[in-house]
Formats: C-alpha cells, sequence, structure tokens
C-alpha cells in the first residue's frame, strides 16, 4: 500500500511538514541530506504526562522508551558542533502527591544511548510564576503541594564544545552595575569566599551582564526589572495581544497548550547558531520555532503531525507584519 504523502508549506527560509518526524527523520531516503547537517534541534516533546492530552503523548515505561529512541535520530541530524535542546515539564505519580522520576530517567536513557554518543552540556530553568496550579487535585483541591512553575530546558551535544558564543544573549545591567561603571570604582580584594576581584576586572562595559542559566520570565520581586536577554525580550510568550492568540480568540480557536515560549526559542537561536544555519524542530505544534528562526534569517524545517495545530501555525505566519507566509506546496 503506497504510503500517503505528508502535506508541505514552506517560507522564505523554510518549510512545515505535517506527518510524523521521527519516522520521517530516521528512515525517508529523502531525509538523508539532512544527516550532520542540521546546526540546532530545538523541541518541546510531549510531556510525560500520566493522562492523554489532546496533543499526543506517551505514559509510563511506553514514554521512556519513546524518549530513549529519539537519541540516535537526534544524533545523526546533528553537526558536528550542533546543539539539542530539550524543554521537558514535570511529571507526577498516578493518583499520588509524588513527583515521577520519569522525566530525569528519559534524560539519562538520551545521553547514555550506547548508539547516540551525547553528553548533557547544561541544564537550564525557565520559572513561569503564570502557570496555571498543578498537580491540581493536589494543590488546589487537597492543598498538599505547591504549584510546579517551571520547566527544565536541556542543553545536549554530540561533543564537549558545541558552537556557542554568550556574548551574543548578554542581559541587561543591573542599576548598581551601571552606577559602577559610571564611577569606574569599587572595592576590590580578597572577598569571604576566597574570590579575589582584581581592580580594574569590573569597569569595562561589554554592552551587558552574562545571562544566567535561570530564566526568570516575570519578575519574581515586583520591586525591580526582569533582565533577560535582549533575544528574549524580543518575544513574549505571554503577551496576550499578540497577532497569534488575539486571531485564535477571533475564530473561536483553542492554542496549543504547551506551546514553547518564543523567547526561549530565540534566546537558543542567538545563542548557539549563526545567520544562515539550519534549525529543525520535529514536533512543532503552532510552529513557534519556525517563526522565530525565520524572523532570525535562520533556516528552518518544522514537523508537526496534527491538522489542528498546522492551521494555527498558518496563523503565526499570516501576521500582516510578518513577510513570509507560509505557503501550501503541490506533493
Amino acid at each position: 500500500m503506497a504510503r500517503k504523502k505528508e502535506k508541505i508549506y514552506s517560507s522564505k527560509l523554510g518549510m512545515l511538514i505535517q506527518g510524523n518526524s521521527i519516522e520521517l527523520l530516521d528512515k525517508e531516503e529523502e531525509m538523508s541530506n539532512l544527516k550532520g547537517k542540521v546546526n540546532l534541534i530545538i523541541t518541546s516533546p510531549p510531556f510525560p504526562l500520566n493522562s492523554k492530552k489532546q496533543y499526543g503523548n506517551e505514559k509510563g515505561e511506553d514514554y521512556l522508551k519513546w524518549f530513549r529512541d529519539l537519541a540516535p535520530v537526534f544524533s545523526k541530524l546533528l553537526a558536528k558542533d550542533g546543539s539539542l535542546i530539550i524543554e521537558i515539564g514535570n511529571a507526577w505519580e498516578p493518583d499520588r502527591p509524588v513527583q515521577s522520576l520519569l522525566h530525569l530517567e528519559s534524560l539519562f536513557s538520551l545521553v547514555k544511548h550506547p548508539e547516540a554518543n551525547l553528553r548533557l552540556i547544561q541544564e537550564f530553568i525557565c520559572y513561569n510564576p503564570s502557570k496555571l496550579p498543578s498537580p491540581a487535585q493536589w494543590v488546589t483541591v487537597n492543598r498538599l503541594r505547591t504549584v510546579d512553575s517551571y520547566t527544565h530546558v536541556w542543553w545536549i551535544a554530540k561533543n564537549d564544545f558545541p558552537k556557542a558564543d554568550n556574548s551574543k544573549v548578554l542581559r541587561p545591567y543591573s542599576k548598581s552595575m551601571l552606577q559602577l561603571l559610571k564611577k569606574q570604582k569599587y572595592n576590590s580584594g580578597k572577598r569571604p569566599s576566597e574570590h579575589v576581584i582584581s581592580e580594574k576586572g569590573f569597569l569595562k562595559n561589554h554592552g551587558g551582564s552574562i545571562a544566567h542559566n535561570f530564566f526568570e520570565m516575570e519578575p519574581l520581586d515586583s520591586e525591580r526589572d526582569v533582565r533577560l536577554p535582549h533575544s528574549v525580550l524580543s518575544f513574549s510568550n505571554t503577551n496576550s495581544n499578540d497577532y497569534f492568540l488575539s486571531q485564535c480568540r477571533k475564530k473561536g480557536i483553542i492554542p496549543h497548550p504547551a506551546r514553547m515560549s518564543g523567547g526561549l526559542v530565540n534566546f537558543f537561536i542567538e545563542f548557539l547558531t549563526n545567520k544562515g544555519d539550519l534549525v529543525l524542530d520535529p514536533f512543532s505544534g503552532s510552529n513557534t520555532t519556525g517563526y522565530c528562526a525565520e524572523k532570525s534569517k535562520r533556516r528552518w524545517m518544522s514537523f508537526e503531525i496534527m491538522d489542528d495545530y498546522v492551521k494555527q501555525a498558518i496563523i503565526r505566519f499570516s501576521d500582516p507584519d510578518f513577510d513570509s507566509p507560509l505557503i501550501k506546496q503541490k506533493v
């Protein structure tokens, strides 16, 4: 029986393919030219939840096997200095106020896969105080647990030195640092921590401070500004007035429930790639990744299996302020 041909939508710099990404990337001859060519794989795969969601997710051991089998596929696609970024949330044991270890087991299985040669470069935490209280049974009903308000972001690569430049994702200086730069004077010398601070080590203006591996998407302290890298500030995931969400409301469409933050996508695109590099998202949902890559002048390829989310991606790219709509190709 002949395989049903996938729907393909293209823009100036990339394409969205409607189909099962792992089957296509692992088996399709037409995808062989991607092997070793992808500079960044960035994705938020289905989380290891204990109930089925509309966007599709496996459970328990089935999820662990599914996740582990991604390792050799991703490894084959990555360039030698390429990076893999995975955002993943926490899971809880069924009917118990106990956090599951499934997400950690998934990480271990990925980086220890004997055919993939992957390693964890660094972990990031994305804190979002606007997340709905969960797990609801134990937070809002029984009030036994606190709100699960963050996700893990894992930076993984095939060697110890993937392409990266933290000078491209600097945070704005704090008010105290701006004052220090203006005064050109501070207390140097040995600290209680035994670090020795030189006399001029902090007097040069580098345009901002080095980013932290903790993303504070909204302020922890209302008395101070959030100091996110400029690349994150350029795309707010919580802006309810942006074109995509306003169009979804207008059309009566419920947006993808687990959209990856555009700020996160922009951060890693700027941090780990150069203009013209290839960015891939195998579980793209409403295709925030492709949108950010297009605006950042990167080539991109995204996959999404569900028709409803492909339609949402088309809405995202139809923004009148965006000059690269998604156009369906004849296949």
